[in-house]
């Protein structure tokens, strides 16, 4: 085991004093001397010896601190989103101590909020699952209802308000379809049964049906199978940026590929609109951050960058399920 240098303290008076003690010597032992009034080539020479004290002093204490400038600074930049960022710990000495504190505090707030994450996550999806049930097993029940009963008094109304009712049957049912659509967004029930490229591929299709924008689907045929949070945060992720699309980026096309990549699987969306605003990506716009947070959640990385023909480019990588990992059958 090393022994621990001396204190900080120390060290930066040992620094002075050393210094100070070379100059000492310089006055006793060498022919520098000091006359009164003070000749020009006595204050040059102090000029210089002054400057060269100042000079080593900087370089020595720079070397102390700056382990304390880059902590300084990664306190500044360090973002929880992105896990991993540790600092060398170095010396065992108070700066050693501090760095490695702060590296501890960071694996603990790390833990913290991937299980905090998970929780809040996995409450949501509870919750979307029970909206999801009620809206197709009431307000779809309902609906249902108010049709057969349309029907059953169809005969008993008059000729001249056939068309009103043949009108107000259409609303209805244009209504148990919307109710219908947002439970299935609420609960893919086909990603559960079928698997994440069937799912993205009636995500797809819903998207262009309803926004009037094509999509170019590029899945692959083999895939590495996902754990089915990885699966649903993949799916997740790409309505987000599908729905973001709709809304925000006028867009004349949009790209959606699933692709293999080392013992992972990779999500890229990419659309040809308007991209952001000076081509920075804002970091709480249209939910890139609960986007990051999913992916951060499985052991994945997630990338937003301006397009290369304009729009915006997503690119979602997830690590492959373990070999003793339960997945989904379909995948």
């Amino acid at each position: 085991m090393s022994t621990p240098p001396f204190p900080l303290f120390w060290r930066v008076f040992a620094v002075n004093a050393a210094l100070l003690a070379l100059a000492t010597l310089l006055l006793l032992f060498t022919p520098v001397t000091v006359s009164r009034p003070v000749r020009l080539t006595e204050a040059v020479v102090l000029v210089i010896g002054f400057g060269l004290a100042l000079a080593a002093n900087v370089v020595l204490l720079r070397r102390a601190f700056s382990p304390l400038d880059r902590l300084a600074r990664r306190m500044e930049t360090v973002d929880l989103l992105q896990p991993g960022q540790r600092l060398p710990t170095g010396a065992h000495d108070e700066v050693g101590r501090v760095v490695h504190a702060f590296n501890e505090m960071l694996d603990r707030l790390e833990t913290e909020r991937h299980e905090s994450g998970r929780r809040a996550l996995a409450a949501q999806e509870a919750e979307r699952l029970r909206i999801a049930r009620g809206l197709h097993d009431e307000v779809g029940q309902v609906l249902t209802g108010v049709l057969l009963q349309l029907d059953a008094v169809a005969d008993a109304i008059a000729s001249d308000r056939r068309d009103e009712l043949v009108e107000t049957k259409q609303a209805v049912r244009q209504a148990l379809e919307e109710v219908r659509r947002i439970s299935r967004e609420l609960r893919p029930e086909m990603l559960e049964h079928l698997g994440l490229v069937s799912a993205l591929t009636e995500l797809a299709s819903t998207f262009s049906r309803l926004s009037a924008i094509p999509v170019d689907r590029r899945f692959a045929a083999e895939l590495p199978p996902l754990t089915a949070d990885a699966e649903l945060a993949v799916y997740r992720i790409a309505q987000e940026s599908l729905t973001n699309i709709a809304r925000h980026a006028g867009a004349r096309g949009v790209t959606i590929a699933l692709e293999p990549g080392v013992d992972s699987v990779v999500l890229r969306i990419a659309d040809d609109g308007d991209g952001f605003s000076g081509g920075a990506v804002p970091e709480g716009h249209g939910g890139l951050r609960g986007m990051r947070e999913r992916a951060v959640l499985v052991g994945g990385s997630l990338a937003i960058e301006p397009g290369r023909d304009g729009g915006v480019a997503i690119r979602l990588e997830v690590p492959a399920a373990p070999v003793d990992a339960p997945v989904r059958v379909g995948v």
